[in-house]
């Protein structure tokens, strides 16, 4: 799922070759963001878009060759004087007069070439590792790429792969797969790598040939430097110091020949879009307010001994669990000191019961990219890869970082509280010059933990971001004030980081304060929860079983299965109700029910009729499995298939409390689901104790950063 969508799409037509364009926001600029095709196409700026249409109107566009454009035939359909023209006719089409032109690698030549020939239609540029032929140092690579560019090796090995009759012999993958690992000399780059790849995949050799054949580029060194020397508009180059395709002394002069600004950025390659979005964006962002020369917004400001102390919590939207226990930690922070105000980055589900309790949303939350549906989109029946979820997730934990980042920036924040906000806990570490105020990191497990089906593949790549992790906070542990484990150190899976990595154990116990758990309520006692009961309106001698799969949206299978459970269990059950909440994402009408089986939307509180059940039947959810522990209620719990969480860290955590039965959605009939349901309404209950204080004690631990 993307973090943001277009909000115009379209084409234009240049002598029937037909080029795909998307336009995002408004703002008095725009920006043209331009790829270099035909190795890859709009995408490549997934880790903008979002952050820069929210201040200004961005328009990108699949070069001639690669995404949703066509592909011509010839190659003199791919020169650098076509690309100018199709960049214009966009520009046209899209009612833009005047644009800030943002470019990648050789698409610079083509934004160059607009700005010497239409200078009325460029307000600036920003290219990064610009590749402008003959300029600054040159990469001998290329050299003997072009030396033997007509040949036809017979085993290439390397930068011998970039030949076009290689590729043509079913050598492109293997040429585009070593490319872009060579390319990404960042650690822990196998996302952007895969990405790249599969981009670079939807074109084709023969395009990919015409499109690099020297006699299209037609580049001179007379040419190049008169190029650079004609553009008159403000320019800014961005460079990796490790670039290993144009090397970062062709940066330096194109910034010396253009009279523009050089950024050098050490320790990236040349994929720096991609692996360092937010350096990219805030250095966009300030270039741009440059041309405008906006002016400093009006503000009020307070000395710090006269203001109250501010905190922004940021809660994990996946499900509603983390707003619960979170807001029972900050109505014990606000106990120990009735002066601290607190705002809320939040969005949906987690913002409808945080305003249901009266707590202070920021404004700036309703700008945030969705988790849940992303979460949502990535389901598949009772069927969710929660790692393979959550590295797709990469464009919207970029857009939300940069939401966060705003908000600290510029509201005075003393302390931030991140309960499995993992786009801050990321991009926090890999930006530490970023951080504002005293940061605390909340989470109920660590490591991620490969699934069986997803083989050597899944299990390398969990290990190297467990090792990314690990590094992170051993290189930078002061991102991290306080790091708070919801929990206790017997919950922790005794399985591994990863090879050459520590003991999930071992690494968590030595880097995390133990909360105990946290269920933001006390269980109610026999004679309070009958009480609840009489509330709730369920009739003396019926069993009540609560259906309930959280506020996701993930879970539509599991309750269509159970409700075809009901009928076999009914008949061993007559006085068996059942009440189906389908949470906020899922339309109660769109289930068909028999009768005897109610269904509702969002209940207030859920914890509350949980503790006043007879029976349950819910996901593999840590949260929802523990309020029903605590409240000592019988239930069947149904891991999401792959799910590494719900499958490992929960399922220890549930078996060492001896709660719940765990049972499998895939094997399960309705007849199985009935059978269980009877058995577990006769069992005895013999659970572990649940603590009561974990927010308090969360608290605790907080407040001695104040």
């Amino acid at each position: 799922m993307r973090a943001r969508y277009p909000d115009f799409s379209g084409f234009v037509d240049r002598d029937g070759v037909k080029v795909a364009y998307d336009v995002f926001g408004e703002g008095a600029t725009t920006l043209l963001l331009i790829p270099p095709s035909p190795i890859t196409h709009s995408r490549s700026w997934k880790g903008q878009i979002h952050h820069l249409s929210q201040h200004h109107r961005v328009v990108t566009f699949d070069g001639r060759g690669n995404g949703r454009s066509d592909r011509p035939g010839s190659a003199r359909e791919y020169t650098p004087a076509e690309m100018m023209e199709d960049m214009v006719a966009i520009l046209d089409q899209a009612e833009v007069e005047k644009a800030v032109l943002v470019s990648h690698c050789h698409a610079a030549w083509w934004a160059f070439l607009t700005a010497a020939t239409f200078p009325e239609r460029v307000s600036g540029i920003v290219a990064i590792s610009p590749g402008i032929p003959f300029v600054g140092d040159p990469n001998q690579h290329w050299t003997e790429v072009a030396a033997r560019w007509k040949e036809d090796p017979v085993d290439p090995q390397g930068w011998e792969m970039c030949n076009p009759a290689f590729w043509r012999r079913d050598g492109y993958e293997d040429w585009i797969r070593f490319w872009f690992d060579l390319l990404a000399t960042e650690p822990h780059s196998t996302k952007q790598v895969q990405d790249m790849v599969g981009w670079a995949l939807e074109t084709d050799p023969e395009t990919m040939a015409m499109a690099n054949d020297e006699e299209t580029k037609g580049a001179t060194p007379e040419l190049a430097d008169r190029l650079c020397r004609s553009v008159h508009c403000p320019v800014l180059v961005l460079h990796g110091f490790q670039d290993l395709c144009q090397m970062p002394g062709r940066g330096r002069a194109v910034a010396e020949l253009t009279g523009g600004q050089f950024v050098l950025i050490e320790g990236t390659g040349h994929l720096v879009a991609g692996r360092e979005p937010v350096i990219v964006n805030r250095q966009i962002s300030a270039f741009v307010s440059s041309i405008e020369g906006r002016a400093m917004k009006s503000r009020t400001w307070s000395r710090g001994l006269s203001r109250r102390r501010k905190g922004l919590y940021v809660s994990s939207p996946i499900g509603l669990g983390h707003a619960r226990r979170d807001i029972a930690i900050a109505n014990e922070l606000q106990v120990l000191d009735p002066d601290l105000h607190i705002d809320w980055l939040a969005q949906p589900p987690v913002k409808s019961v945080l305003e249901s309790e009266g707590h202070t949303i920021h404004p700036a939350s309703k700008w945030l990219a969705s988790e849940s549906a992303h979460w949502a989109s990535e389901a598949t029946g009772h069927e969710l890869n929660a790692f393979q979820a959550l590295r797709r997730m990469d464009e919207i934990l970029v857009a939300n970082f940069m939401i966060f980042q705003e908000v600290v920036d510029e509201g005075n924040y003393d302390l931030v509280l991140s309960d499995e906000a993992w786009d801050i806990d990321h991009f926090g570490h890999e930006n530490p010059e970023l951080k504002r105020g005293s940061h605390v990191w909340m989470t109920d497990f660590v490591g991620f933990v490969p699934m069986p089906d997803g083989g050597e593949q899944e299990a390398f790549l969990t290990s190297d971001y467990n090792a990314e992790m690990v590094e992170h906070v051993a290189r930078y542990p002061r991102i991290r004030d306080r790091s708070v484990f919801v929990g206790n150190s017997a919950d922790i899976v005794p399985d591994s980081l990863g090879p050459g990595l520590p003991s999930i154990s071992e690494w968590t116990n030595e880097h995390f304060n133990f909360s105990g758990y946290i269920t933001g309520f006390v269980p109610p006692s026999a004679d309070e929860a009958a009480e609840m009961r009489q509330q709730f309106g369920y009739e003396d001698g019926q069993q009540i079983c609560l259906v309930t799969v959280g506020g996701s949206g993930v879970g539509r299978s599991l309750l269509e299965r159970v409700v075809d459970a009901f009928p076999y269990a009914h008949k061993e059950l007559p006085d068996l109700r059942m009440i189906v909440v389908t949470g906020p994402l899922i339309e109660p009408e769109s289930l068909v029910v028999p009768e005897g089986v109610e269904v509702v939307g969002y209940l207030n509180r859920l914890h509350r009729h949980l503790s006043a059940c007879d029976l349950a039947v819910v996901q593999g959810g840590l949260t929802t499995t523990m309020e029903l522990t605590a409240a000592r209620r019988p239930f069947l719990y149904f891991p999401l298939r792959n799910h590494f969480e719900q499958n490992r860290h929960v399922r220890y955590r549930l078996e060492r409390y001896q709660a719940g039965r765990c049972m499998q959605f895939h094997e399960s009939t309705a007849e199985d689901i009935a059978l269980a349901m009877v058995t577990e309404l006769s069992r005895p209950i013999d659970y572990l104790p649940v603590e009561t204080d974990g927010a308090r004690r969360a608290a605790g631990l907080i407040s001695e950063l104040f």
